[in-house]
């Protein structure tokens, strides 16, 4: 690290003007007018509701046709962004390491007919198997995570899935580049812990981690209780023919009696969930067949193994009944301290949940209106350059709280109460954008004419699953757990 670093790393406010004068520097056309959009986000007073009311903002000098004109037809050098974005300080766990986690987040366009690329999301309803499907665009978002309870993390990358597109695979394409940035800024060293990543039950977990198997990275993720896993091969008796076996009995979450002695057991006493009781299996592995896509190209079937985690604490805060919960970690040979600090880390991911919120009902990411999927990728950037912005601003931000709030300690301060600062600390930070110019407005169309070209009209992508589909006419009451991976 050079001196210059070395100063800018210890004074937060030239941190937050030389993260501010790299992000301009990323904006390569219409760079003034999306400069000065991200700051009237971060300005405006309360949640942000409307797009073209940024334009009112006062940190937003120009008018609401540079707004439109910025998003629809300014260029972002994404690929300077992202390495930007891996130079700041990143929050790290308890032990030093990175914890990155991944989860997959839309924004729900239902009737944008006249927008493109468009996927059928799968959105959680209220009552019980209500989940409606509803077009919109997919984003794959990637965060840095920090220890203890908070609602802050460190948002990384963001990546639009296309119609088409298998959300393992571009994930694991999207972590790797990732990792990548990391390590060439200087974030992880030899050494250094392993990179924790850590995903909930929509991905395979074991398909993630042998697709990342040649970095510094460890997975952990959940696995529905319906799975069954293979325990290692035991030692081959003398004497026995035949092709020796590549799997094991049968590890089935569903059935006890097939579990035996855990390798690994801890007993912690929680504020939120009380007594939290973590079991350990090691050396478990899904059972993998010519079925699956993702292994059709390779000639021999890997054996992924990994150590299975069994969670069952006593109560849930909202006073529900608790489930246990079934993680696989892609390493092996794990201790009480491994296994306390796993399933503690995987109770973190959910701070991304925290994130997400904030970006739609405070930031307004998916507010605006817009057409293009090109866009809304500019407007996705600004959302986390801002978010980015907050948490450099986080160490300088004073507790403008309402009547009605608690007191906050400075360190303790959220997201949206930092934002309400935000605007104070804007002046003493770098502003590299120019003044607007003088300028009229466009002639239009002419009075009377009417739009002979209308704006063509696209249908919504159906993600289809490979292999022959079922169509099963009743639902079973006794579902057969799933014996491969």
């Amino acid at each position: 690290m050079s001196l210059l670093q070395h100063v800018v790393r210890q004074d937060p406010f030239a941190e937050l003007s030389c993260f501010r004068g790299e992000f301009y520097s990323c904006l390569t056309r219409r760079a003034d007018a999306l400069f000065e959009l991200a700051d009237a986000v971060l300005c405006a007073d309360g949640p942000v509701r409307s797009l073209v009311e940024l334009s009112l903002v006062g940190e937003h000098r120009r008018g609401h046709g540079g707004l439109y004109d910025a998003l629809s037809a300014g260029r972002v050098d994404v690929a300077r962004l992202r390495r930007a974005l891996a130079t700041v300080p990143l929050p790290r766990a308890a032990d030093g390491r990175l914890v990155l986690a991944a989860d997959l987040t839309c924004w729900l366009r239902p009737n944008a007919h006249t927008s493109p690329q468009r996927i059928l999301c799968h959105t959680y309803g209220r009552g019980k198997d209500q989940h409606i499907p509803v077009p919109g665009w997919p984003y794959s978002v990637i965060c840095a995570l920090e220890t203890g309870r908070s609602s802050w993390t460190a948002p990384l990358d963001a990546l639009r899935l296309a119609p088409g597109d298998d959300a393992a695979t571009v994930t694991a394409g999207q972590m790797r580049e990732l990792v990548e940035r990391l390590i060439s800024a200087g974030q992880w060293r030899d050494g250094d812990p392993e990179i924790l990543i850590v995903v909930d039950a929509g991905y395979d977990v074991p398909r993630l981690a042998f697709l990342l198997r040649d970095l510094p990275v460890q997975v952990l993720g959940r696995m529905r209780s319906d799975r069954v896993l293979r325990r290692a091969v035991p030692p081959r008796e003398p004497g026995a023919r035949g092709r020796p076996p590549r799997h094991g009995g049968e590890f089935v979450f569903g059935d006890p009696n097939t579990w035996g002695a855990p390798d690994e057991q801890t007993v912690t006493t929680t504020r939120l969930y009380g007594t939290a009781t973590a079991r350990a299996w090691d050396r478990l592995h899904p059972r993998l067949t010519h079925r699956s896509a993702w292994t059709s190209q390779l000639g021999a079937l890997p054996v992924i193994e990994g150590t299975v985690i069994h969670l069952q604490v006593e109560h849930l805060p909202s006073g529900a009944t608790p489930k246990p919960v079934w993680l696989w970690w892609s390493g092996t040979d794990a201790t009480t301290v491994d296994v306390d600090r796993l399933w503690q880390a995987f109770l973190r991911r959910f701070d991304i949940e925290h994130t997400f919120r904030l970006f739609k009902q405070t930031l307004g990411w998916t507010c605006p209106k817009i057409r293009t999927p090109e866009a809304a990728d500019r407007w996705t950037w600004l959302i986390i350059v801002a978010f980015t912005q907050l948490r450099l601003a986080r160490p300088l931000a004073a507790d403008l709280r309402r009547p009605w709030e608690k007191p906050t300690p400075p360190d303790r301060l959220t997201p949206a109460r930092v934002r309400r600062d935000f605007r104070h600390l804007r002046p003493k930070a770098a502003c590299p954008a120019e003044a607007p110019k003088s300028s009229r407005p466009g002639p239009g169309r002419p009075p009377g004419r009417r739009n002979n070209q209308p704006t063509a009209r696209y249908d919504v992508h159906i993600v289809r699953k490979p292999g022959p589909s079922k169509r099963r006419t009743t639902k079973s009451t006794t579902p057969r757990p799933r014996r491969t991976g």
